[in-house]
């Protein structure tokens, strides 16, 4: 599966409650929503822009109120991980510690790991010595243990639940092609069936595209049976020119994605400025993949 940042971070953007809801019921249920919530991402990033950012595919702090007679404001930091590197537990313990000294009010820190590894313990950073103790303890949500809960997201309404079930079919179907296509078209055809309002079907379906990535051609029949789904339902919503859209949004992602690894590689030569400049999206997303592991920029191009 290729990781994209923004896909996560307009589902958080939009749909911040029902992640909420989905992944942290506890949480959700002590939290005023009726006071709304406040996103604070421009002040998250001055706080870790000096922080190594491994392969992250999504960071959020939002702002909100608890419930009960006396009013607290609470700092939800989220984090989207798809391979937590060996310092993510370090990591979430420095930026809880530094948003708290920031701001002196209650730091939550929750994570979300999107990736098919088993992983250890993410969950807890500490250290003890001479009889001082420090370190932090927070809930850690996996994307795979969903797997046998797989009726349970189908019944579900939360739009997290379709997230969920696009991560775990390209988990499923990522050496098969077909049944990336099968998977595809079952996340869409269930997004019209539970009754979705417009905005949502094309909110959720922009995820599903992002990562159910489909080669040429089966693209082409993906294409066929999204027209013919729409004109059976009279639901003509996702239009060529929104898939169009949707199309040159992955494009300038892909190529962001790729200019951002300035800070590991350094400043990019001209040569791959013009390179980026004219790639294809499936150049992109090849370069995309070879980043993760690469040493040079000569091993990502070539």
């Amino acid at each position: 599966m290729t990781d994209y940042d923004s896909p996560w971070k307009e589902m958080l953007d939009g749909y911040f409650p029902d992640f909420m809801a989905f992944f942290f019921p506890e949480a959700w249920d002590d939290i005023d929503w009726a006071r709304g919530y406040e996103s604070l991402d421009k002040e998250l990033q001055q706080i870790v822009r000096d922080a190594e950012l491994g392969k992250r595919l999504a960071d959020k702090l939002m702002k909100v109120w608890r419930r009960g007679g006396q009013e607290q404001r609470v700092l939800i930091h989220t984090e989207i991980e798809g391979r937590p590197a060996a310092t993510f537990s370090k990591r979430m313990y420095v930026y809880n510690y530094r948003l708290f000294d920031r701001y002196d009010q209650p730091v939550v820190s929750l994570a979300v790991l999107s990736g098919s590894r088993r992983h250890g313990r993410l969950h807890r950073y500490g250290y003890e010595l001479w009889g001082c103790r420090v370190g932090i303890e927070f809930p850690v949500v996996s994307l795979r243990n969903y797997r046998d809960r797989w009726a349970e997201l189908e019944q579900s309404d939360n739009p997290f639940a379709t997230v969920v079930m696009a991560h775990l079919q390209s988990q499923a179907a990522r050496r098969n092609p077909d049944a990336r296509l099968s998977g595809k078209l079952h996340l869409l055809r269930r997004l019209y069936e539970r009754g979705y309002r417009r905005q949502d079907i094309l909110n959720l379906f922009r995820f599903i595209d992002w990562v159910l990535v489909l080669p040429a051609g089966l693209e082409e029949r993906f294409q066929v049976e999204l027209a013919q789904l729409e004109a059976e339902r009279n639901m003509p919503y996702i239009t060529a020119i929104e898939r169009m859209g949707i199309e040159k949004g992955r494009q300038e992602g892909e190529a962001s994605l790729l200019k951002r690894q300035r800070r590991r590689f350094g400043p990019l030569p001209d040569w791959v400025e013009s390179r980026l400049a004219q790639a294809s999206l499936a150049e992109l997303e090849r370069w995309g993949e070879r980043v993760l592991e690469a040493q040079t920029l000569a091993e990502v191009f070539s």
